[in-house]
């Protein structure tokens, strides 16, 4: 008798978790089914998971496919199984592809390609998911199609970009149901544009920073959720004239700063905010753009400290300043940009081609806290208090690349039915926006 094991969370059952076991079953003789359990999901980092583990369990049970059903609880029991079960078949989706090949020292492995053109119509008219498409100049996604998988109700369909050489390679390598470009008579991007957002709800748009505003813009005339890499334009007035237009259709417009969705940094802002370190005095910033691949401009790097330090001191500074250090071809190499507020400052340090130490520090009264490394993709900070002894660590669960927890929250959001975020108001993008035309203007 041939044995095979599949495994998944199941949750809002559909036609393409019915599709895999089917699938499955026909493998083999005898069809075991490992279904998530909850505390397991929350370990290692699926968010957002709707269905019981009963409801779940009893979804599976429904098919007819499943001989035996158990429940995964921790990381490493697939091998613990196949032994146990003495499996001949691992069945898993192709999503997965090449991580779980070592098990085949124990069973055959087996990628099953997911089912296509399921999710949008179906789920979507059951208000169980929304279809995220992403607006792209190449075919790296920034982990929004790794990150969905994470975060039950989203499923991300198809992917548009003026260059249709990088929308057919972002669709195959994504395995998307379908890709969308410029019509090729005229070269006209929004009538291509209009049929890719006919078949989304969310729109992710990750573009060159100067083609984001008419993206943005479109995507809410017609109704679309959208977030969308930072900043979404250095112009104060155009972004109120955006999240306006997001307010009259009733949607979202979210700007993609990951760092103010991680639990470690609201706690850390909690923290400081409650006198933790007591008055804060100075907050300062250093990043290096070597951490970012394909490359980033001023301003999408800039981003990150200046939302970090008004999340800390807030939007009423006082004074600006940007003192930039360049190459002998005059390109920059290193800026420092200071900021005064009327009872502290703040510093921050990039470097463009030269090395500096990442590190996020809030200096205070009686003590100070300490982000080392990439602070922020962070899942803990450090405090050292000047009455007591050594250093007190806060740690919080941290996965991916923290996409994850901006989608999260972003669902949360559409259910009640906000028309702001809760986490990066308006208001505060708007302050990055005018501090970010402020330092370009003086170059």
């Amino acid at each position: 008798m041939k044995k095979v094991i599949t495994y998944g969370t199941f949750d809002l059952f559909h036609e393409g978790h019915y599709n895999i076991l089917k699938r499955a079953k026909a493998l083999g003789d005898y069809l075991i089914v490992g279904v998530t359990s909850e505390s397991y999901d929350i370990e290692r980092g699926k968010l957002n998971v709707r269905d019981s583990l009963l409801k779940r369990i009893e979804n599976v049970r429904r098919t007819g496919f499943a001989d035996e059903i158990i429940i995964e609880e921790y990381q490493g029991q697939k091998l613990s199984d196949i032994i146990k079960y003495k499996v001949d078949l691992l069945v898993l989706g192709s999503d997965w592809r090449g991580k779980f090949d070592y098990l085949k020292n124990y069973c055959d492995v087996v990628y099953l390609e997911r089912t296509k053109n399921i999710s949008s119509t179906k789920l979507r008219g059951e208000g169980t998911t929304y279809t995220v498409g992403v607006v792209t100049d190449n075919d790296q996604d920034n982990g929004i199609v790794w990150e969905t998988k994470y975060v039950s109700g989203l499923h991300v369909e198809c992917v548009f970009s003026e260059n249709a050489e990088a929308a057919e390679s972002f669709c195959d390598k994504y395995e998307l149901d379908s890709y969308y470009s410029v019509e090729a008579d005229n070269g006209e991007w929004q009538q291509g544009f209009d049929c890719f957002l006919s078949q989304v709800d969310i729109v992710y748009i990750k573009t060159e920073q100067p083609k984001r505003e008419k993206y943005i813009r479109r995507s809410l005339e017609l109704g679309k959720y959208v977030i969308s890499d930072a900043p979404m334009t250095d112009n104060k007035g155009k972004l109120k004239d955006l999240f306006a237009l997001a307010a009259a259709r009733h949607v979202l417009l979210v700007e993609k700063i990951n760092l103010v969705y991680l639990r470690a940094f609201n706690q850390l802002v909690w923290q400081t905010h409650s006198a933790l370190v007591g008055d804060i005095v100075c907050v300062k910033c250093s990043i290096s753009q070597d951490h970012f691949e394909g490359g980033r401009s001023f301003s999408e790097t800039a981003v990150l400290p200046l939302c970090a330090i008004i999340k800390i001191l807030g939007r009423n500074y006082q004074e600006v300043n940007s003192n930039v250090v360049k190459d002998r071809s005059g390109n920059c190499i290193y800026d420092m940009i200071t900021m005064k507020y009327q009872d502290a400052l703040a510093t921050i340090e990039i470097g463009t081609t030269v090395d500096v130490e990442d590190e996020f520090v809030v200096i205070g009264t009686k003590g100070r806290v300490t982000i080392p490394g990439d602070w922020w993709n962070t899942g803990y900070f450090e405090a050292k208090i000047d009455d007591s002894k050594g250093l007190k660590r806060y740690c919080f669960n941290f996965e991916g690349n923290g996409l994850r927890y901006l989608l999260q929250e972003l669902l949360i959001m559409i259910s009640d039915e906000r028309t702001e975020c809760t986490r990066l108001f308006n208001e505060e993008s708007e302050t990055l926006a005018d501090i970010l035309e402020i330092i370009n203007q003086r170059g």
